[in-house]
Order: C-alpha cells, then structure tokens, then sequence
C-alpha cells in the first residue's frame, strides 16, 4: 500500500445530507475550546429567523476551514469575478435589525 492510499479517508454522503441546507445568514461565536456556526435562513416578510444547522468545530479546525474558504473564495473569484458584498454594513435589506453575520 503507498502512501496516498494509507491517507485516504472513505467519505460516505447520504442523500439526507447531499440535498444540503440553504443559509444565507452566519453567526459565530467562540469559547477558548471551540467555534460554533450557526447557519440561519431568513426570509423576507418573515419575522422570526431559523437556525438550520449548527457545526461546532475546535480552533484548529475553525484556522483549517477559515484557510480553506479563503482559497476557495479566491479560486472562484479569479474564474467568475469578485463577489460583492451586499450593503456597505454587511447587512441584507431584509435583515430586520439581526446581527451582522461573521461568515
């Protein structure tokens, strides 16, 4: 066995998951053991937002997905342009006054 396949890591994905959830909305907060993301779904004429899903991951996996979204936001943006930010505050117009999202 080499040793790509001793590192190889078998990643099942259940159709459950593989729909995904939709958020457009982020809130973290942080302890000194762990992050955790709240991913929220707001919806316009709405006045109560729903946490959908909620990931808690130690600091040194929030520093791993920090850099992995930041060279993927940089990969995308060099192939179909940069992503603009919605409002000079960060907030969505149909934000009703939620804190701004630390995505």
């Amino acid at each position: 066995m080499d040793e790509n396949q001793k590192n190889q890591i078998n990643i099942e994905l259940t159709d459950e998951v593989a729909g995904g959830i939709y958020s457009n909305l982020a809130i973290i907060s942080h302890s000194p053991t762990e992050f955790v993301v709240d991913f929220v779904q707001m919806l316009p004429g709405t006045p109560k937002a729903k946490v959908k899903s909620r990931i808690v991951l130690s600091p040194q996996h929030a520093k791993h997905l920090f850099k992995a979204l930041a060279d993927n936001i940089s990969k995308y943006e060099s192939k179909f342009g940069t992503i603009k930010e919605i409002g000079s505050d960060g907030i969505a117009p149909f934000s009703m006054g939620m804190p701004k999202a630390q995505a």
